[in-house]
């Protein structure tokens, strides 16, 4: 072979074998960029690592490929979020050669508990579930407990649930840190001035304490002369979130600006200062999400910031429970670093966004 062609085969080889190396679990489908896959950021509960021995008296070893996997979708999947966790759920499944059945609770908590009795009587070995609330599955979680299935928990954390008792782990964002980097955002996109309103997400669920906590505390730390006037829960959805927003501009006409605890609720709060004959920046809107349409709300100039919280749980949780059954262990918490998206950068991460 000439040197040149050689050179160049070699040359093509290598690039190949780096392609392979660098591919990784947390890779996603070839539409979506490397950054916008989930990344851990910490983990805690290390010095106890959850394996089946350990779990609930302990469970028998599984090869995930021979067995039923259910996966528990908590909320309908009209929410952007939901629909992006389902999917990176199946997706992953399908990637390992993994048999996965999947329910939707459709923001139900009955049914949510129902759906995962139900999977268990299908014959599903091993549960993932998205919990609609932090408390009150525990028929759900005793019904596994007796059946010797385990359960990974994602998103929503079960707070007053022991892991590797009640789940083998959870994996989910920093919620409070979500809070207090929408803060920042927010005396940045106000120049720390003015009056703002919170849409608060849904209750009983620690994602809504948390992210009030963090935006209220570093505001707070930060000796922010921003005054929070108002605050009324939009349950998470588009729909409560304009009309809470349409009754917080009316009864506060000085509302500058608004901290929405998820991009549905930000994008309803569009709606409404549109119908009320508001400009794009009249008020400020920092939101948590990181969906297409919040990130095109930046570009538009109605949303001046979007902290990301990624939904892409499949390739985690998946991982998560291989290392389970080799026995590797599963730390109790497994947080994710989640981005933010700004008026600097929100075109060209567009694409990222889901």
């Amino acid at each position: 072979m000439p040197c040149r062609a050689m050179a160049t085969a070699v040359v093509g080889l290598l690039a190949l074998t780096l392609s392979a190396c660098t591919k990784s679990v947390g890779d996603g489908p070839a539409d979506v960029g490397a950054s916008a896959q989930q990344q851990v950021e910490a983990t805690s509960g290390g010095a106890s690592l959850c394996a089946p021995e350990r779990y609930n008296g302990g469970v028998p070893k599984l090869d995930l490929k021979n067995v039923t996997v259910g996966f528990a979708q908590s909320e309908k999947e009209a929410n952007p979020f939901r629909i992006t966790e389902t999917q990176s759920i199946k997706d992953e499944a399908a990637r390992r050669g993994i048999k996965l059945i999947t329910t939707n609770a459709q923001s139900d908590l009955n049914k949510e508990i129902a759906d995962i009795q139900g999977m268990i009587a299908q014959g599903a070995k091993v549960l993932i579930i998205s919990p609609l609330n932090s408390e009150g599955l525990d028929p759900a979680l005793k019904a596994a407990q007796d059946a010797k299935v385990p359960i990974m928990t994602i998103d929503r954390l079960l707070t007053t649930k022991k892991a590797c008792v009640d789940y083998v782990g959870w994996i989910g964002s920093d919620f409070v840190k979500q809070g207090a980097r929408a803060a920042d955002a927010m005396i940045t996109a106000t120049g720390d001035k003015g009056e703002v309103a919170i849409l608060l997400g849904a209750s009983g669920v620690n994602v809504t304490v948390d992210r009030t906590k963090g935006f209220k505390d570093q505001l707070a730390a930060k000796g922010s002369a921003l005054k929070v006037v108002a605050e009324q829960t939009g349950d998470f959805t588009r729909e409560k979130g304009r009309a809470v927003t349409e009754q917080l501009i009316s009864a506060n006409p000085g509302i500058s600006a608004i901290y929405a605890e998820n991009d549905e609720m930000a994008l309803g709060a569009v709606a409404a200062l549109k119908a009320a004959g508001k400009k794009p920046g009249d008020v400020k809107i920092v939101t948590i999400d990181g969906t297409r349409g919040a990130v095109q709300g930046i570009v538009d100039g109605w949303i001046a910031a979007v902290i990301e919280s990624n939904p892409r749980f499949g390739p985690l949780a998946f991982q998560a429970l291989e290392d389970f059954y080799a026995g590797k262990g599963v730390p109790a918490k497994t947080i994710i670093s989640d981005k933010e998206y700004t008026p600097g950068n929100a075109k060209v991460e567009l694409p990222n966004a889901y």
